[in-house]
């Protein structure tokens, strides 16, 4: 380091300014190159929603051990996927609260560096009550619903509990804890945003709504209530965010029937009407498509072209599948064909554009995570913790399973050369390099 005390000559002290500025501007150049070639995943299933990866030299193979770059402990506990941003990793927790009653937990922002995985900070958003708080499902959380990064703003859902916009750096913004209802087995779906919408729906035991809160303050823009009859109104689904024809859509899904809503205004376009309650898959969208899976007791797979208006049920479902068909993993669209995994264990492949089933074949145990598309290869997470890699096509095609050793249902979250992998106790982050 140049010390100021020392005599030096001009030439000198010119030479070493020209240096340090050739070196800032490399430094620049490459934190620029860095930050161009990551991968960001903002949201629940990645920057289309769908499930894709523009992510490069992942990994094929990896254990507790293996290629495993770096394991974090977490807090509480918590099943929503990580989101990724520049080099920051953004997941909810509920932890449990120090010298509190049963059941009492604090709603919380876990930010991490994504590099090395240290916690950089822990954001108590929401407190929530153990002696009124509603039971949960076994195999859900108090904190399920994925964070959605956009520009300096991380929005964080707890469902009935409760919504907040926070910065980046962990910042409180808004709070909304105004849209109460009934939750059944607690809660599930992620938001999504659409301009200056955050728009979520709120399916509990009774009354089911979807809403759009104003980013900037949390205040409620419009409020839809769900018109399906359903004896069972509960529902978890993420909504989808299409354009056909020019005009945007939200899809969501919810008991006994999928809905497409203006964004603008809330107000329906169409609906389809089926038989089906505690729907969990988000839709994706392709080939002119919408295709949804339409949860318990027994789903099915539904193809419908999203360019009708009002009741479309009899008109424009374009094909139905059943057997195999998810309760809880979304769906995966790749080519022409459709990948998808039951809650058994069993995968199939479809083609996308008929339904006719190209294949099924079983990888065993349990599935609710959903299934990603990434450097040529699609990634099914396991509950028991097993990673399996399929090569896409029309030839089933296993590449490796791994076992990571823990209970895993949340869902993926990818950048270049690393999957994360979020686990009853952990956040691994493995390498491909």
């Amino acid at each position: 380091m140049y010390c100021p005390t020392h005599r030096r000559s001009v030439s000198v002290l010119l030479q070493r300014s020209l240096h340090a500025g050739m070196l800032a501007a490399i430094a620049g150049g490459l934190a620029v190159t860095a930050l161009v070639q990551a991968a960001n995943w903002p949201e629940f299933r990645g920057p289309t929603g769908q499930g894709h990866a523009t992510a490069q030299n992942l990994p094929t193979e990896w254990s507790d051990t293996q290629n495993v770059v770096w394991k974090q402990p977490l807090p509480g506990e918590g099943w929503s996927s990580p989101a990724l941003v520049d080099g920051r990793l953004y997941l909810t927790a509920a932890i449990p609260v120090e010298n509190g009653k049963e059941g009492d937990r604090s709603l919380s922002l876990l930010i991490l560096d994504a590099q090395s995985g240290r916690l950089l900070r822990r954001v108590d958003v929401f407190q929530q009550d153990g002696a009124t708080a509603p039971k949960i499902h076994s195999k859900n959380s108090h904190a399920s619903p994925t964070p959605l990064v956009d520009g300096d703003q991380v929005f964080v859902h707890f469902g009935h509990q409760g919504t907040a916009c926070l910065n980046r750096a962990g910042d409180i913004q808004w709070t909304n804890r105004d849209l109460q209802y009934s939750p059944v087995h607690g809660n599930g779906g992620s938001p999504i945003l659409v301009d200056e919408r955050l728009i979520f729906s709120c399916d509990g035991s009774r009354e089911p709504f979807v809403v759009a809160l104003d980013r900037r303050s949390g205040k409620v823009l419009w409020k839809t209530m769900r018109q399906a009859d359903a004896d069972r109104k509960f529902s978890f689904s993420t909504p989808l965010l299409i354009t056909v024809d020019g005009q945007r859509q939200i899809i969501s899904p919810g008991s006994n029937g999928v809905v497409a809503y203006d964004p603008q205004d809330g107000s329906e376009i169409w609906h389809v009407t089926y038989d089906g309650y505690s729907v969990i898959p988000r839709p994706i969208y392709g080939h002119g498509l919408i295709y949804i899976s339409t949860g318990y007791n027994t789903p099915s797979v539904l193809a419908i072209r999203p360019d009708g208006q009002g009741d479309v049920t009899e008109s424009h479902v374009a094909w139905t599948f059943k057997r195999g068909a998810p309760h809880t993993p979304s769906l995966l669209l790749v080519g022409d064909e459709l990948y998808m995994v039951s809650d058994r264990g069993v995968a199939t492949c479809l083609d996308a554009k008929t339904g006719e089933e190209v294949w099924q074949e079983r990888l065993g145990g349990a599935f609710s995570a959903s299934p990603i598309y990434a450097d040529g290869k699609i990634y099914m997470q396991s509950e028991e913790g097993v990673g399996f890699v399929l090569r896409p096509g029309r030839e089933f095609d296993l590449v490796a399973e791994n076992k990571l050793g823990e209970r895993t249902l949340a869902s993926y979250a990818v950048d270049n050369g690393r999957l994360y992998i979020r686990s009853a106790e952990h956040l691994f982050c493995v390498s491909g390099q």
